[in-house]
């Protein structure tokens, strides 16, 4: 399933490019609204969100891939995700092994050990951590900027001093 979503995904990342770039090129010139800040705060933790999401749903398509490749056809055995490795690691193969949490294809050799089939998974899982944590951040500054004047006003909660 993961393998199919991950195509649009594919066809999204262009257009959440030129979103951003669109973005903050708008931030730039002249003649934002008054509450720009907290608004690009909060559509920055969008951005990030979904770049985390379409990060995980391309890394789980991906391991989907290479299970499914390794399952089905004459030349399946051994795993042709695992077939890039030395020749002394691929002649030692006797399975593999996918995750979804975080995703994963390894390669398992015949003492048990593994070897991850490509370090894309690593990177990918990394970026879609850091976006996620990002995310975050931007949402808990987005809240307390939400909460803060905006320069050149006067709030409007006053103090009840005797006058």
């Amino acid at each position: 399933m993961f393998a199919l979503l991950a195509l649009p995904v594919l066809f999204a990342v262009p257009v959440w490019v030129v979103a951003v770039v669109c973005r903050l090129v708008s931030v730039a010139l002249p003649g934002r609204r008054p509450d720009w800040r907290v608004r690009l705060l909060r559509w920055g933790t969008g951005m990030l969100a979904a770049a985390s999401v379409g990060l995980l749903v391309l890394a789980l398509g991906n391991a989907e891939m290479s299970d499914h490749e390794s399952r089905s056809g004459t030349d399946s055995s051994p795993a042709p995700a695992c077939r890039d490795a030395a020749p002394d690691l691929v002649a030692r193969l006797v399975g593999h092994r996918m995750s979804y949490l975080p995703p994963a294809f390894d390669c398992v050799l015949d003492d048990g050990t593994t070897y991850p089939s490509s370090p894309g998974y690593a990177w990918l899982n990394r970026l879609a951590a850091a976006s996620a944590v990002a995310s975050a951040l931007l949402a808990v500054g987005a809240r307390y900027a939400g909460e803060q004047p905006e320069p050149g006003r006067r709030s409007t909660a006053r103090g009840t001093a005797a006058n």
